[in-house]
Formats: structure tokens, sequence, C-alpha cells
């Protein structure tokens, strides 16, 4: 898995906002059509914050990882025996 996040980015969308477009998303209704769009960006903001990897970035070209673009994990097959 390749990693193009900081620890910030990654901070401030599962602490600061997706929590806000939660409760933006109740205070105005969860079965509004707003309120749907809400809560699916904070199911976004937090998936992209657990993974450490954001697919905008990928077609923009940015990373805000510390190292740049870093790859996570082992490959299957390449191990010591």
């Amino acid at each position: 898995m390749i990693r193009n996040m900081g620890g910030l980015d990654r901070g401030v969308r599962a602490f600061v906002v997706a929590p806000l477009a939660i409760v933006v998303a109740l205070i105005l209704g969860a079965g509004t059509v707003v309120g749907v769009i809400l809560l699916v960006v904070a199911g976004i903001m937090l998936a992209t914050a657990a993974t450490g990897f954001c697919p905008t970035y990928v077609l923009l070209g940015i990373s805000t990882h510390p190292r740049g673009l870093h790859r996570v994990g082992h490959r299957i097959g390449h191990g010591h025996a």
C-alpha cells in the first residue's frame, strides 16, 4: 500500500473535518440530500485518514507524507525463507 498523507493531514481529517461534517449533517437532518452528502464526505475523510492514502492526491500529484510517496507493507513472495 502506498501512503501519501502525513500525520497532520490525517489528524485534521479524522478529528476536525469528519466530526464537523457529521454534526452539521445531524443538525440539517441526516435524511436530507445535504445531510447524506455530508455523511458520505465524513466517511471518505475517515477512510482516507485511516489508510493514509488519498486518491485525489494521486490525481493532483500531491503528497503530504514527510518522505513523499511511501510504500507500506510487504509483497507476497518476496519475503525471506
